[in-house]
This record gives structure tokens, C-alpha cells and sequence, in this order.
């Protein structure tokens, strides 16, 4: 049996919203490690991040979780929203 789950087109945009919120923090820290980035997606859902040196690069997610966001990036990498420096510091490490 199927169920059909009512979004609402405000909630919708809410979501897309604090996910760019989300998304846009990281790539401020990102950036201020000396990786480049770039939004992508449909209503930039998806953040790339690139290491021009090595030329690596991944691609994170911010998604609902729990009570919570968190970011989720290719390889399995997965943290909460709130360590967002932290994060950045693992991309550092990944795309070195």
C-alpha cells in the first residue's frame, strides 16, 4: 500500500532555503582553507568542493535529520550542521 505525503509548496521552499543556508556556511569555510566552491542543483541543493592544487573534489549535501540538518558528502561522510568548521576541516583532509 502506498501513502502520498503532503508537502506544502511554503514548507518546501523553507527546506530549499535553510539548505542553502547550510550549504553556504560550509562553503564560506571552505573557502577561508583555500578550496574552491561552487552551489549546483536545482535551487542549489548541491555544493562543490574542489582543491585546485590537487584537483579533487566532492560533493556535499545538506539534508533534514532527526531533529536536526546534516551534511552528507560522497565516500560516506556524514556530521551535523552545527560542526560546520569541522567539516570544512575533513574536506581539507579529503581532497588533499
Amino acid at each position: 500500500m502506498r501513502r502520498l505525503v503532503a508537502v506544502s509548496v511554503v514548507g518546501a521552499q523553507e527546506i530549499a532555503e535553510v539548505r542553502r543556508h547550510h550549504l553556504a556556511a560550509l562553503a564560506y569555510e571552505a573557502e577561508a582553507r583555500g578550496l574552491r566552491w561552487r552551489l549546483a542543483g536545482p535551487e542549489e541543493s548541491v555544493l562543490g568542493v574542489a582543491n585546485a592544487t590537487t584537483r579533487r573534489q566532492v560533493m556535499v549535501v545538506a539534508t533534514p535529520s532527526g531533529e536536526g540538518w546534516s551534511y552528507l558528502w560522497s565516500g560516506g561522510g556524514i556530521a551535523d550542521v552545527a560542526d560546520v568548521a569541522r567539516v570544512a576541516d575533513r574536506l581539507l583532509q579529503l581532497l588533499a
